[in-house]
């Protein structure tokens, strides 16, 4: 088992983001191939949970489009994410707010954490 581990550990390059947990908003640069261009994404919304741990780390972000939720999981060790930005600090009680997706309207709102410097 630590083999594997090891393995895994020297295969996939550290990246250095920010920390975060659920409730907090981000931005998440997101590099896409379409043919043979290359192109970064935006995708900002709220962290409903990290899951995993070590390289096999993701985190679900979930924003809505519209009048649609979307929501999406990221890898934490994709060599695909070009950064992570956080936007605001989240107040909220579970370390997965599942019920954040039934919340619509004031009830979806996600008090912010002020930071004393």
């Amino acid at each position: 088992m630590d083999f594997i581990k090891e393995l895994e550990n020297e295969l996939v390059e550290a990246q250095n983001f920010p920390d975060f947990k659920s409730g907090d908003t981000l931005t998440v640069s997101y590099k896409i191939k379409e043919g043979n261009k290359e192109r970064i994404q935006q995708f900002q919304g709220v962290v409903l949970q990290r899951k995993g741990s070590g390289t096999t780390e993701t985190f679900t972000l979930r924003k809505m489009s519209g009048n649609v939720g979307v929501e999406r999981i990221f890898p934490c060790s994709s060599p695909f994410i070009d950064s992570i930005t956080v936007n605001k600090r989240g107040v909220v009680r579970r370390a997965r707010i599942y019920y954040f997706r039934e919340r619509t309207g004031k009830s979806a709102r996600i008090k912010e954490r002020r930071i004393l410097k």
